[in-house]
């Protein structure tokens, strides 16, 4: 089974020069290529089939790097094509950025790629790259994604083909009603309270912003006002990724079957009064942690219907209530049962009844 690792790279100057490299071939082949796509479309109505070969002649300064970065671009693109085909919700490949994508990957063909002693051999690249092994792994490995961030820091993901042992079985079942005020409302145990990382360092991150702003262009201090802001950002990043790990991962160990709901966050992101808030949550992330995290350890996501009304459901007697719809009501009486409902608890209630 696929399983990626990540690991903090520390190149020297020739090695990062190598890197610029990948990245700038890798974001190049990958918007020419589509530029060339568009521009036959337009004059032929047929698709291009181009590759990055095609290309090596008129720009010889492709061949000074790993030539697997330049395919998997071309693959990246291929995807992107079939996903716009196939998939409504799925915009057109959009060119790549430089601020946005610093990335290549490549691929282990007979030992091109290994790790040993604190480094890291890659294609192409004469000499080993340092790097800070948290994590053991154990299987094959497959590629290595090489990424810069806006903080000038290099990791490399390791995707390796390796054996993870499922967990015992157990007939723990729980359903999760997401929310803002409360990150998760399970239905058994205490709500689960949003940290709100965004919104502790919101001012920070204005002031830092404003300082930006007032910076001259190209100019060092401009840099180094950019940094601190990269920074800030990265900082709330880390603190939310490490509480949605920690949360997914607790909630896979203690429970069979988790039910959650079929959230269309694209949607909501379109209420202007809760867009910030609906971001700041990253339901969507949450979801496809419990899903990956599933798939590994052998448990069961249930996802309810969209059009499942958990939260206008009795869950004592099933009535359904149309006046719940207004989200400021949170606590309500069924007028069938006369049984008292906080909104949030009711909900995951029913949604656990979708897993008995």
């Amino acid at each position: 089974m696929p399983r990626a690792y990540k690991y903090r790279l520390y190149p020297t100057r020739e090695q990062e020069e190598y890197f610029a490299k990948c990245f700038g071939c890798a974001r190049f082949i990958y918007n020419k290529m589509l530029d060339d796509k568009i521009k036959h479309y337009k004059k032929t109505k047929q698709m291009l089939n181009n590759t990055p070969a095609q290309y090596k002649q008129d720009y010889p300064w492709l061949k000074e790097v790993d030539s697997l970065a330049l395919a998997n671009a071309q693959l990246y693109l291929q995807s992107a094509y079939r996903k716009f085909f196939k998939e409504k919700s799925v915009g057109f490949p959009r060119f790549k950025r430089k601020r946005n994508y610093n990335s290549y990957t490549t691929n282990n063909q007979k030992g091109t790629i290994s790790i040993e002693h604190g480094f890291i051999k890659l294609p192409k690249l004469k000499t080993r790259v340092k790097l800070v092994i948290d994590r053991e792994f154990s299987g094959v490995v497959k590629s290595a994604t090489v990424s810069k961030t806006p903080t000038n820091k290099y990791f490399v993901s390791i995707l390796v083909d390796e054996d993870i042992k499922r967990l015992p079985k157990s007939s723990n079942k729980i359903g999760i009603d997401v929310g803002i005020r409360d990150f998760a409302v399970p239905s058994k145990g205490d709500a689960i309270n949003n940290p709100k990382w965004f919104r502790q360092s919101e001012k920070r991150l204005a002031k830092l912003q404003r300082q930006l702003s007032k910076k001259k262009k190209g100019s060092k201090n401009r840099e180094k006002a950019r940094l601190k802001v990269a920074l800030l950002h990265e900082k709330i990043a880390n603190q939310r990724n490490d509480f949605l790990h920690k949360l997914s991962t607790q909630l896979i160990n203690d429970n069979q079957v988790i039910v959650i709901e079929d959230l269309r966050v694209k949607n909501m992101l379109k209420n202007s009064k809760l867009s910030k808030a609906i971001s700041e949550v990253s339901w969507s992330e949450f979801r496809r942690q419990l899903e990956y995290k599933a798939n590994w350890y052998g448990r069961d996501i249930i996802v309810a219907p969209s059009n499942y009304a958990s939260s206008q459901l009795c869950s004592s007697c099933g009535h359904k209530n149309k006046a719940v719809k207004d989200l400021k009501v949170r606590n309500w009486t069924c007028p069938n049962c006369n049984t008292r409902h906080d909104r949030d608890i009711n909900a995951s209630k029913n949604l656990l009844k979708l897993a008995l």
